[in-house]
């Protein structure tokens, strides 16, 4: 199993970018399929975006396709996602996952390692 912690959420304003970073332990990062979820109050927690193990295969949600972009550096064990054009929708939990599929993932139940989540808040 691989460790995971987030970082890079805060307070922005509409239409500002941000970019969250997880920074994976263990030496066989570069094995795994990662994604992006995020969770909103009262809601179910969604998926964002994923990534395939060699950094292809990226998927993303209708809600954030053209503004959010995932990367991966496996030399630095570390998945980004940055956001553009932020919405006051975007508003939520975000949290970095680890999965052993061999395709991009997009499930909850795709992924084995889980991060601890960081804040993102846009104000209108």
């Amino acid at each position: 199993q691989v460790q995971l912690v987030e970082s890079g959420g805060g307070l922005v304003q509409a239409g500002a970018s941000l970019r969250l970073s997880c920074a994976a332990s263990g030496r066989t990062f570069s094995s795994y399929a990662m994604g992006w979820f995020r969770q909103a109050p009262g809601k179910e927690r969604e998926f964002v975006s994923g990534i395939r193990w060699n950094g292809g295969g990226t998927f993303y949600a209708d809600s954030v396709k053209g503004r959010f972009t995932i990367s991966r550096d496996n030399a630095k064990n570390t998945v980004y996602l940055q956001m553009n054009s932020l919405k006051p929708e975007d508003t939520a939990v975000y949290y970095c996952a680890a999965s052993r599929m061999l395709f991009t993932p997009t499930r909850l139940s795709d992924f084995d390692s889980w991060g601890q989540g960081t804040q993102v808040t846009v104000s209108s």
